[in-house]
């Protein structure tokens, strides 16, 4: 074996020890089998919707303890060859294939490492409101919304717009999207927070560099009431005529629906959809991520106030910038990761920043 060779392989295992480490693959085998006897239960099945999700979790478990076992079993696999590999160079080449092979398997390995918390591997509701920048504002909400809807093809996932309300002039000032697919708000929680625009106005009659704000919002979606306190009777339900695009039908009924839950204050609309009762039906689901929203952000504001390290939100803290002039370059303020193709970012080539945020969450350092 080569000292290259032999270096990259022992840096390979180091790197599957120490996911080994956190991972406690023997707590996750105890968990699989628990959840095995229990999916053999009698009257498992009666409850269609909690028997799904044990059924999601039990697959993912089963698929992060076979993954490090396979890991394991081929670094040892290519050490063994590369012992034979000497002087032969389709096998070095094949060797090299198959350690690139294992190296992507041991970063997505830490990436689902990161997405270890309660609602991670739900789906995820994101919102997009323009803020600060006028018109360009508005428009840079809809570039994001397509930039989301653009990455969420990419990886496969069903997008479905709940409610939007269009700008005077151009682009949206709130866009509601509903985004499913595996670990959906694992990834989009990294997105959460507010974004800056830089670039020459296309609404300035001077053509001006001009400054724009979006925020963006990302919840995850639960699939009823017992999660979050939801009671009814504490909502107020009201419905008025639609105003955006949807054609007469929208226009002429009152299939609009607004929800206002009176202990919160807070309140939902959505008008997307054609029938009334569908779009009460995305209201109430909007409704529960919300208010599940603000559970989270209770518990978190504690942590913070015990913790003594509360930091205020706003518009100076943003996440991430997009500079397409003087020059192209997109930033993420939280990790320093950069990426000069800013118009491949606005296409939807999102995964270096989430993969970077969720890296820098389990402290992995991005390679140079």
């Amino acid at each position: 074996m080569s000292d290259s060779s032999s270096t990259t392989l022992s840096g390979l295992r180091l790197r599957l020890d120490q996911i080994g480490s956190r991972l406690d693959v023997a707590n996750d085998q105890r968990e699989i089998d628990d959840l095995e006897r229990r999916s053999l239960e009698p009257g498992f099945w009666e409850d269609a919707t909690r028997a799904q999700k044990v059924m999601r979790h039990l697959g993912q478990l089963r698929n992060r303890v076979e993954t490090f076992s396979s890991l394991g079993t081929q670094i040892d696999d290519l050490a063994d060859l590369t012992e034979l590999a000497a002087g032969d160079a389709e096998l070095q080449a094949e060797i090299e294939r198959d350690r690139k092979s294992v190296e992507e398997k041991l970063d997505a390995l830490e990436i689902e490492l990161a997405m270890s918390g309660p609602y991670d591997a739900n789906e995820a509701i994101l919102v997009v409101h323009s803020g600060e920048g006028g018109i360009d504002a508005q428009d840079f909400a809809e570039m994001l919304a397509r930039m989301y809807i653009r990455w969420a093809d990419k990886k496969g996932y069903k997008v479905e717009i709940l409610d939007r309300t269009d700008g005077e002039e151009a682009g949206v000032k709130d866009l509601s999207l509903s985004i499913s697919g595996p670990y959906a708000y694992g990834y989009l929680k990294s997105e959460a927070g507010p974004h800056r625009l830089v670039r020459l106005s296309p609404f300035d009659s001077q053509h001006r560099r001009h400054t724009a704000f979006s925020l963006v919002e990302v919840i995850p979606e639960i699939e009823s009431d017992s999660e979050v306190d939801l009671n009814p009777d504490d909502v107020r339900v009201d419905t008025y005529r639609a105003s955006g695009a949807g054609g007469q039908h929208v226009n002429k009924t009152s299939s609009a629906i607004r929800l206002t839950h009176m202990p919160s204050g807070i309140v939902v609309t959505c008008q997307n959809e054609r029938s009334q009762m569908q779009n009460k039906e995305t209201a109430f689901k909007i409704l529960r991520a919300r208010l599940l929203e603000l559970k989270l952000s209770a518990e978190a504001d504690e942590r913070s106030r015990l913790k003594g390290d509360r930091i205020a939100a706003g518009f100076g803290s943003r996440i991430r910038s997009y500079v397409l002039q003087p020059y192209t370059m997109v930033t993420d303020h939280r990790t320093d990761v950069s990426v000069p193709d800013a118009q491949g970012v606005l296409d939807g080539n999102l995964d270096p920043f989430i993969n970077g945020y969720l890296q820098h969450q389990i402290g992995v350092e991005e390679p140079a």
